[in-house]
């Protein structure tokens, strides 16, 4: 039986009043829970919260109320426990691709000789398929590449849960594809719980368990839970030849469309916010089938 791994219990985020100003309420009142292995995505309008709730699971933020539990302890401050891969690589420019994970390891385990930190680094260069470029710096490398040294960084230092604020969102189509295809390969191998912010709603239906939909903000909430049912072991060549995918697809899209707004306005008691719904739209067989029409698409990808 799987039990939480990670709980949130009545976040909110606050910002004071300044100048005259009425406090700014970002979210409020935010309860969701992660097992352990999971793959959870987060998606919203810009100004909902997103990646303060992100920073929150980091300890890199306090929330105005609520609390978070890891593994039975609460979260305050960073560790390294949970590994973090914001959208700029962060690397440290001086340093080599090699010497740039060795940074990260040697904090974690301290007492290491130099060869097993070594072998231990060159195992997650392997994984994100950066081998030949151990000794390569910053300057050297394409975007894409400085990504996966990143991500390559934030794996290998074991977290026990890893948080991914659109960790490809610079990158384009292509090396995105590459990338994405790289991360699920480390997920299988590595069974890592993993938390993510995206605006890419194929994205999220390729690599999440379950997708949490925030409202629009100001005092954005969840408004649903959608358990993604396509099987695990999905690809991007054939995902989309599931009878599900559209299904899903055209419930996320009409949300970010539609609903987020609409939702928004109503009131907040038409849900219990400790239970946020879950949904299942790829099993609903009365959901339409038929690929978006042309302008929702565009629509979608210039709201979100």
């Amino acid at each position: 039986m799987q039990t939480d791994f990670l709980k949130v219990e009545a976040l909110s985020r606050v910002y004071p009043a300044s100048r005259g100003q009425v406090p700014l309420v970002v979210f409020e009142n935010i309860h969701f829970s992660i097992n352990k292995g999971e793959f959870v995505c987060i998606i919203g309008h810009s100004g909902c919260g997103k990646s303060t709730i992100l920073n929150v699971l980091a300890g890199l933020d306090e929330p105005s109320a609520g609390v978070v539990i890891m593994d039975g302890r609460e979260v305050a401050g960073p560790s390294l426990d949970r590994g973090v891969v914001f959208q700029g690589h962060a690397l440290m420019p001086w340093l080599s691709v090699m010497k740039n994970i060795e940074f990260a390891v040697k904090s974690r385990w301290r007492d290491w000789p130099k060869d097993k930190v070594r072998s231990h680094c060159q195992q997650y260069i392997d994984l994100v398929g950066l081998t030949g470029a151990e000794h390569k710096k910053p300057s050297e490398l394409s975007g894409g590449m400085k990504q996966r040294v990143g991500i390559a960084r934030a794996f290998s230092i074991q977290p026990k849960m890893l948080l991914l604020d659109e960790p490809f969102g610079a990158l384009d189509a292509l090396t995105r594809g590459v990338i994405q295809d790289e991360l699920l390969k480390i997920c299988v191998a590595t069974e890592q719980t993993i938390f993510m912010i995206t605006h890419d709603v194929d994205e999220a239906m390729l690599l999440s368990d379950k997708i949490i939909l925030m409202t629009n903000g100001p005092r954005a909430r969840i408004a649903e839970i959608v358990v993604n049912t396509l099987p695990r072991n999905r690809t991007r060549n054939d995902v989309h030849k599931d009878p599900q995918y559209y299904r899903i697809r055209n419930h996320l899209v009409d949300f970010l469309v539609s609903r987020s707004r609409e939702m928004a306005q109503a009131p907040a008691a038409d849900n219990d916010p400790r239970h946020p719904p879950e949904v299942r739209p790829g099993e609903m067989d009365d959901q339409p089938i038929a690929t978006p029409p042309r302008a929702q698409k565009q629509s979608a990808m210039h709201l979100v």
